[in-house]
């Protein structure tokens, strides 16, 4: 393999994202039982989440994109009270503020430290986690989000927009990522070298085996030490 750059995937991949949506859900239900209580009693946890997956059934435009999806979320909860556009952008900035306060695993900072000394990194996310925000910028050449790009993994599209910001071939590229459909999958029918981070000792499911398995990126950082 003719490496040049690496691609991650962010949600289970550099952090569990479990526990950052329950987190997101309980500082959203907070925000509103302090601001707008009456919302906060129509709309608890569960039922907010239940209008969060009919607006992503009713909108399969938006499939692609989580930050559309919650607005029109935030939008249909509101408007039966007559809160506008201002309370949608209020309550969306609590749920960015907490989708971006995330416990990455141990492993991820020093090994994207030592990933990023040897190759160019860069993010192939379907979910709108901010690395500046996080504080993981330093160590990537830039992200590349579903939202932004218009597509989502694994469409071969979103990571032919990463290669070619980079200036390289797809084969020239390797991903990395936890779930065999949109990561592994989807980056080999695009072209790129794959790597499944399977932390969690599961069974292989997918069709189109990895070229290589890891169990943390600490372990994909020695083999990449190894190579150069």
């Amino acid at each position: 393999m003719d490496i040049r750059a690496i691609s991650l995937d962010l949600d289970d991949t550099l952090w569990p994202i479990a526990p950052v949506m329950q987190h997101v859900e309980r500082s959203v239900d907070a925000w509103l039982r302090e601001h707008c209580p009456e919302v906060a009693a129509a709309w608890p946890i569960e039922a907010l989440r239940a209008l969060r997956d009919e607006v992503a059934r009713d909108h399969p435009e938006h499939a692609h994109d989580f930050r559309a999806q919650r607005k029109l979320t935030l939008r249909r909860a509101f408007a039966p009270f007559g809160l506008g556009e201002d309370w949608v952008e209020r309550s969306y900035a609590i749920y960015v503020r907490a989708r971006n306060e995330v416990d990455c695993y141990a492993d991820t900072v020093p090994a994207l430290a030592a990933l990023a000394a040897r190759l160019p990194l860069v993010s192939i996310s379907n979910g709108t986690a901010e690395l500046e925000r996080i504080g993981l910028g330093e160590h990537f050449r830039f992200s590349v989000a579903a939202c932004d790009v218009g597509v989502a993994k694994p469409a071969p599209a979103i990571f032919h927009h990463a290669c070619a910001r980079l200036g390289l071939a797809p084969s020239q590229v390797l991903h990395v990522g936890d779930d065999p459909h949109t990561d592994v999958a989807g980056a080999h029918a695009a072209g790129l070298h794959t790597v499944w981070i399977n932390r969690n000792e599961a069974t292989w499911s997918g069709d189109v085996a990895p070229d290589l398995v890891v169990h943390d990126l600490g372990e994909l950082a020695a083999w990449l030490a190894m190579r150069t």
